[in-house]
């Protein structure tokens, strides 16, 4: 381990939270974590490879809601185009309600059961047939914008995420949402100034070991929403991440190691699917992929989960958790980085926080929630599962190993 672990992580956040700061794809802070994240690969001696593929890149320069003449709170959704629009306001609440209002023209108001969650992007691959129908009907039923609401009173959470979506969009408050929703024909001026240009971003992969050889790959995502500083979503996995870089890259192990800061997790397109085009012809020769998204609350237990793993495998890992009685399992949850190895076959890992106060993809999601004594117990409970698999098969890890 290295002498001063918890001094390193706390540096690693707060290079990433603080200085840098939100990190969405495209933008300055995305790049300048980039290059942090290889600084630190290249300085622990690895052989860093960047992953650059194109992005949309988009800039929020303002936005003005006005109910009946008044200035209300609002945030245009991300990737939301331009639009100064002056229209009556339809509320609708159900996908029943959506089906039968006439929205043409209109400004569309979404709150209730169609704002509970964020609506996936067209694009996305776990997208359930509900959501499909929500867009297809919203773009059918050519709005001149939408206004969704917060669902919760609290902290903003953008509600539609998605640059093939065309619609101009912004989210309020749920204060917001309650006074609109209490006139009976609200006249809304909705203005939104942003742009969107190409950009691009970038996976960064260090590498310790020969080509060929059986390795074991470790993972994390450094990409954020529009404007949270990303702390336990997921500056704390890139921490652990970057750690891991500076204590195994020093070791002498059997297996090469792979390390890999995805970006492109937050919004699409996929950091994922440009490490498949590129490294896809490879998954067989991982032995497992370990990924660290959302460790190390505070008010949260660091929680653990397998995926795509034989019996023996788990019952090792089984084995080394049960000396870390701060960790505790958790069902499979296929959301994050693992799932890309996972789904095609690669025995996977995934560490998080159980029980965790939400705070991804908010604002306040920030430093001070993130303990570095529970980082440095993931960074602990990692090296020992890389360390046991020193002597084991490239099969034996698994679904049909023994």
């Amino acid at each position: 381990m290295l002498p001063n672990l918890e001094v390193e992580l706390e540096r690693h956040l707060k290079r990433l939270c603080v200085e840098i700061g939100p990190r969405p794809i495209g933008s300055p802070g995305d790049h300048a974590a980039a290059n942090y994240i290889q600084e630190v690969f290249r300085a622990a001696g690895l052989v860093v490879e960047i992953q650059e593929f194109e992005c949309p890149a988009w800039e929020h320069l303002g936005t003005h809601l006005a109910l009946d003449g008044e200035h209300v709170d609002t945030a245009a959704n991300a990737f939301s185009p331009p639009c100064d629009v002056s229209a009556p306001g339809v509320a609708v609440g159900t996908v029943a309600e959506l089906e039968a209002a006439d929205l043409d023209g209109r400004i569309g108001i979404l709150y209730g059961d169609l704002t509970k969650v964020p609506l996936s992007p067209k694009s996305w691959f776990l997208k359930s047939e509900r959501e499909d129908h929500i867009i297809r009907l919203l773009e059918e039923k050519t709005p001149a914008a939408l206004i969704t609401v917060q669902p919760r009173v609290g902290d903003l959470e953008r509600v539609i995420v998605d640059w093939e979506f065309l619609i101009p969009s912004a989210t309020v408050p749920a204060r917001v949402g309650l006074a609109l929703l209490q006139r009976r024909a609200p006249r809304l001026n909705l203005r939104i100034q942003s742009r969107v240009a190409s950009g691009h971003t970038c996976n960064v992969v260090a590498r310790k070991g020969g080509d060929g050889q059986p390795r074991i790959v470790l993972c994390a995502h450094y990409d954020t929403t529009i404007d949270t500083p990303g702390a336990l979503d997921n500056a704390a996995g890139v921490a652990v991440l970057l750690a891991l870089a500076q204590i195994l890259s020093q070791s002498n192990l059997r297996y090469s190691l792979e390390w890999i800061a995805f970006s492109g997790h937050e919004y699409l397109p996929l950091g994922d699917d440009e490490y498949l085009r590129r490294c896809g012809d490879q998954l067989d020769g991982i032995m497992a992929a370990i990924n660290f998204d959302g460790v190390g609350q505070y008010l949260a237990a660091n929680s653990i989960a397998m995926f795509a793993s034989s019996a023996v495998f788990q019952d090792q890992v089984t084995e080394s958790v049960r000396e870390y009685p701060g960790v505790t399992w958790v069902d499979p949850w296929p959301q994050s980085n693992h799932s890309t190895f996972a789904m095609r076959g690669v025995p996977a890992i995934a560490f998080s926080s159980e029980g965790r106060i939400r705070l991804d993809h908010l604002r306040a999601d920030s430093i001070e929630w993130v303990s570095p004594a529970k980082l440095q117990e993931v960074v602990s409970l990692a090296t020992a599962l890389v360390d046991n698999l020193q002597d084991k098969s490239l099969d034996w890890t698994r679904e049909s190993g023994s």
